[in-house]
């Protein structure tokens, strides 16, 4: 493996909780109302300083996606996932965003825009 160059982020950033990693703009969210299993979880169009786990079906509860894991590059913590494929043509929006667990991200946007809205959209797996 090679030496890891991290991306700095310039304007109010989402960072990894466990390791202050800067991972996503607040600009680049798209939804705080999805759900995980162990609680909110926010869709991004744009997430940087990660790795891809390999790629698998998973059922949730929008239905079948093929998705990938989402880990910090700096620590390795899991932080959520990537939608690669929404089998359900509903869901196809989907399709190349970002899920990060609410709970493994810490924020520097302020009180205003940390609001989690209404658990509208859910995502998390059927067991």
């Amino acid at each position: 493996m090679g030496r890891v160059f991290l991306l700095e982020l310039q304007g109010k950033a989402y960072r990894c909780r466990f390791c202050d990693t800067p991972l996503a703009l607040s600009d680049h969210v798209l939804s705080r109302s999805f759900t995980c299993r162990r609680g909110r979880a926010y869709l991004f169009s744009n997430v940087v300083n990660i790795t891809l786990g390999p790629q698998e079906e998973r059922l949730m509860m929008s239905g079948l996606h093929t998705v990938e894991d989402i880990f910090c590059c700096c620590c390795g913590q899991i932080l959520g996932w990537k939608y690669v494929v929404a089998h359900d043509k509903n869901q196809r929006y989907k399709e190349g965003k970002s899920v990060l667990e609410r709970w493994r991200i810490a924020d520097d946007v302020g009180d205003e825009l940390n609001l989690d809205a209404r658990a509208g959209s859910s995502d998390s797996e059927n067991s």
